[in-house]
């Protein structure tokens, strides 16, 4: 996992030398770290200090470890207390536990290693305490703190203005975020936000992994050494090292191939990467945000995308609904990318038909936000004069433009017109039958559009469609 820059770690032992010794580890693992002899000592380092994680042992002058542990416990009760002391004192060890301590290690302390991997986990567990905590607050405040940092995304709403609430929350953290949704929901621009609302001094830098093999991707992301291959006449850097104390963007992590999957894995991991050709390992601190539009669980059990990296990803997910379940951005959307196009093309923005918002709301919109831009940008892009000309929207949506009434009823009703004047009153059934005809006929059989030109929804008029069969049954 990554861990937050210099994080800072309170040793509170008595014996000198297991004091130097772990201090000298951590020091040179880039932990800042705070030493103190004794639990008195401990205690005013720890409210001076604000540590992240302390280690303690238990039996020490002055002041035992339980009582340290009890103390911190009462003021910072997130704090991961690990308790590092003698063998065979099982009562002590289990004190110590019911008092709130994260873990007991025994000494002497063999495995610095594994030690390190207890101080990870503790960290890690705390973080998510707190982010929890921290959402909680957002959404009973059900505000933004920084709005300017979702400026960019047009929307009104409510599903995601509480995804900007839980991006302000997790933004701070230093692990991954997967962001997932369907092609053209914006996933960039969520990515940006979660750079801007972090505060990270670094770049943003961007890289879309589709299309990549296993050689390329490792070249762009790590760099490589001089040598490491034929013309690799001078050390390169890759994107990994541009993003340094920034944030990595990777678009369509679900197309990796296992080779880079591996790869990314340990990224992710260890916080750490081989250029190609290099024999030591770098470290990076870039915040990693990936993206998909791939069902990831779905892709693990068809085996093509390791359950490990999986569940390496799944603390934070951001999920970004579709268009089509928030037609309510449409219209905001419509009249911003009518402006930026009108801009864009030295034009005066042109004045949608009443209508075309109808029309719309009725479309699934397969290609999302990037689909409706695009078609927005042709229509004022042919655009010369009057109301905006409605045949791009309608072309895009599989439809032509709707042919001129009819001078007579549809075949089958018994509705006739004979010289303007009507031969008999219809019945609402007969009416709505015929509107519905026309509706259906004009739109291609396509029930959205259909709802569209009727001012329904597609649920009501599927519903009409029924009981128009079952009466004629």
């Amino acid at each position: 996992m990554f861990l937050p820059d210099k994080v800072k770690l309170l040793i509170i032992e008595d014996e000198e030398a297991v004091l130097r010794g772990l201090a000298t580890y951590f020091s040179d693992s880039g932990y800042q770290v705070e030493t103190a002899a004794d639990g008195a000592a401990g205690l005013e380092a720890f409210r001076r200090e604000c540590p992240d994680i302390i280690f303690t042992d238990l039996r020490m002058p002055v002041l035992s470890g339980h009582e340290v542990i009890r103390e911190v416990k009462q003021h910072c009760p997130d704090t991961p207390v690990v308790v590092i002391s003698g063998t065979g004192v099982v009562k002590d060890a289990v004190e110590a536990l019911r008092l709130g301590a994260w873990d007991y290690v025994e000494k002497p302390v063999h495995d610095l290693e594994a030690l390190e991997h207890i101080v990870k986990k503790a960290l890690e567990h705390s973080m998510l305490r707190n982010q929890v905590a921290g959402l909680k607050q957002k959404l009973l405040s059900g505000s933004v703190r920084r709005p300017e940092v979702f400026a960019s995304i047009v929307t009104r709403s409510s599903v995601l203005g509480g995804i900007f609430q839980y991006i302000e929350v997790i933004a701070p953290t230093p692990q991954p975020v997967l962001i997932c949704g369907e092609t053209g929901t914006g996933k960039e621009l969520f990515a940006r936000a979660v750079h801007d609302a972090s505060g990270r001094k670094g770049r943003f830098v961007a890289l879309n992994v589709a299309g990549l093999d296993d050689q390329m991707l490792s070249d762009t992301l790590f760099g490589h050494a001089r040598g490491a291959f034929t013309g690799a006449d001078k050390q390169r850097d890759g994107v990994i090292a541009q993003a340094a104390g920034g944030t990595l963007f990777l678009d369509e992590i679900g197309d990796l191939n296992e080779a880079s999957q591996i790869k990314l894995l340990r990224l992710l991991q260890e916080g750490e990467y081989f250029p190609l050709g290099a024999d030591h390992p770098k470290k990076s601190d870039a915040r990693m945000v990936l993206a998909t539009h791939r069902n990831l669980l779905e892709r693990v059990g068809q085996g093509s995308f390791r359950q490990d990296l999986y569940y390496r990803l799944f603390a934070h997910q951001v999920c970004i609904p579709p268009l089509r379940e928030r037609p309510d951005d449409i219209p905001l959307l419509l009249e911003h990318f009518l402006a930026e196009a009108a801009a864009m093309l030295g034009k005066n923005k042109p004045t949608p038909p009443r209508e075309l918002c109808s029309y719309l709301a009725a479309y699934a919109f397969p290609g999302n936000v990037r689909e409706l831009k695009a078609v927005v940008y042709e229509a004022v892009t042919r655009h010369t004069q009057g109301v905006l000309s409605m045949a791009c929207f309608l072309k895009a949506m599989g439809s032509a433009p709707a042919p001129a009434p009819a001078a007579s009823a549809q075949a089958g009703t018994e509705v006739v017109l004979r010289e303007g004047q009507l031969e008999r009153m219809p019945t609402l059934d007969e009416a709505e039958d015929v509107l519905i005809e026309q509706a259906m006929r004009r739109a291609g059989n396509n029930q959205g559009i259909a709802a569209g030109y009727l001012g329904i929804n597609r649920s009501a008029l599927n519903k009409k469609l029924i009981k128009r069969r079952e009466r004629s049954v």
